[in-house]
This record gives structure tokens, sequence and C-alpha cells, in this order.
């Protein structure tokens, strides 16, 4: 049962944690493919958006049924177990722990050690234009198709967009993190004037930051669907790219509007990701 039903989570567009269950119940058959089985970071906010919200990564007592804690330690191994959802019940049991965001690792729990999926976070400096950063997502997907890897896109909710690429399991995170690592680099130094793939923000300045360091063993991203903890409560969305040209801008979906699309939608916008065997290449 949902406690406190009628708690305003979002003073900007007055909505409830009423609206937010609803919402995930909305986007369920939408969203669980991109979480389920997956070790998960989850940003709560007991007090709503702009109070204070914290991540958690670990099972702890208290978490309804439906959540489930794993035999698996994090990253440095301590912290104690991690844990998962497999469906609904799971996703609904979240929302009365007053999750927002969901974010999950790019390997299932079941194999921890084999990622099957990758994604590149374009993070522009606040001064950019939308429009460059959509043509930057456009760019990297042709890096993506030049060396055999067909992609998605998702806004990010936030300032910019993720460009995800699912793979057969096989190569190990170190394969995987060179790989991106190499990508980001050969972007970097095709066009120095618009990219910048190191972690040192000093360097960033008027680029996007091509952030290739989420694909690592204990680092996750935001889920497609994903609420953030954010005024108005916009929405991690995934879209078809073709959706992307007229996107006008990375939090283009809030809640309302995004629980009206999962509705009016005849297709996953990401149909086939969950499908797609395609190898790895070598860096």
């Amino acid at each position: 049962m949902l406690t406190h039903p009628q708690r305003v989570v979002d003073a900007a567009s007055g909505l409830r944690k009423a609206d937010v269950a609803a919402y995930y119940e909305a986007v369920a058959p939408w969203l669980l493919p991109q979480v389920a089985g997956r070790p998960l970071s989850l940003l709560r906010c007991p007090d709503g958006v702009g109070a204070a919200c914290f991540f958690q990564r670990h099972y702890r007592p208290g978490f309804g049924p439906g959540v489930r804690a794993l035999a698996l330690p994090d990253a440095r191994g301590e912290g104690g177990p991690l844990l998962a959802i497999e469906d609904a019940r799971g996703l609904q049991a979240l929302v009365q722990m007053n999750v927002l965001e969901l974010h999950p690792w790019g390997a299932p729990a079941d194999a921890p050690d084999r990622p099957d999926r990758l994604v590149f976070d374009l993070d522009p400096d606040p001064a950019l234009p939308w429009a460059q950063v959509r043509d930057a997502a456009v760019e990297v997907r042709g890096a993506l198709a030049a060396r055999g890897l067909r992609s998605w896109v998702r806004l990010t909710g936030g300032k910019g967009v993720h460009v995800v690429a699912p793979f057969a399991p096989g190569p190990d995170w170190t394969a995987l993190r060179a790989f991106c690592r190499a990508l980001a680099q050969a972007l970097q130094d095709a066009a120095p004037r618009r990219y910048a793939s190191g972690a040192a923000r000093t360097a960033r300045g008027g680029r996007i930051y091509l952030d290739w360091q989420r694909n690592a063993r204990g680092a996750s991203s935001v889920a497609g669907w994903s609420l953030r903890a954010r005024p108005r409560l916009p929405v991690a969305m995934p879209l078809h790219w073709d959706e992307l040209a007229e996107c006008p801008g990375p939090a283009a979906y809030d809640l309302p509007r995004a629980r009206q699309r999962a509705q009016a939608l005849a297709r996953d916008p990401w149909e086939g990701f969950a499908q797609c065997r395609q190898a790895l290449p070598a860096a």
C-alpha cells in the first residue's frame, strides 16, 4: 500500500507521490526492460525535489516485496549486497521508498562481469545551443555505425543526451572501457573544438564532454523513462532517432507529457534494443 499518497514531491508542478506511483505504473512496460534484473543505484528523495536526496545502491531491510538483495558486492567489494527488481511490483516498492531515479548497471546481476551495453553521455557546456548537442549525438551514432554498432538515443532529462549501444556479452569491463575511451579520443582528435574526452572540467569550456567513463563495473546511467529529481520532474526519454531532430531540448518531457507518450505509443522507441546481439569491436 502506498503511504502518504498526497505528499507533494515537486513544488514547482504540485505533483504528488500518488502521481509518481501512477506514472511508474503506466510506463512499466517500457521501463522494466531497461532495469529488470540489473544492479540499481537509486536516487531517493524522502522530502521531495529540492530537499536532501541521496543515492542508494545497497539493499537494506525495509524495502517491500519485489526488491531483492544481490549476493554481489559493489565495485570495491564492500558495502553489503546490492539490489535489483524484476517486475512492476518491485517498481512500486521503490516508489513507496520515495525513489525518483533509477540507474542500472551496464551488466545483468547474474553476469556482473559480462557487460552487454555501452553508453556515451554527451554533457555540453551550458552555453552551447541544443542544436549542437543534437548534431553531436548523430555524429556519435555515425562513429559507432562505422565500427559496426547500431545505437539508440535518449534524452537525459537534464542537459544532454545518451547514445547507447547493446552488444553480445563476452568482452569484459577492461575491453569495454578501452573501446569507449578510444572512440571518445578519436572524436576529440577529429574535432577538438567540439569535443572533450578528459574528465578535467577546466578542459571542457565551450565543448561537449563525451563521458565514456560510465562504462565500468559499478558505474551506472539513468534508465530510459526514469524521472529526474529536478523541478517539474523531467524524464529521461528514449526516442527514435528520427524524433531527435524535432525535439526542443533534453528535458522536453515532464511527467505528464511522458505518461501521455507511454499511453499513446504503438511500439517501443527502442524496439530491437534488447534483441540486438552485435559484436563489440576491439579497441
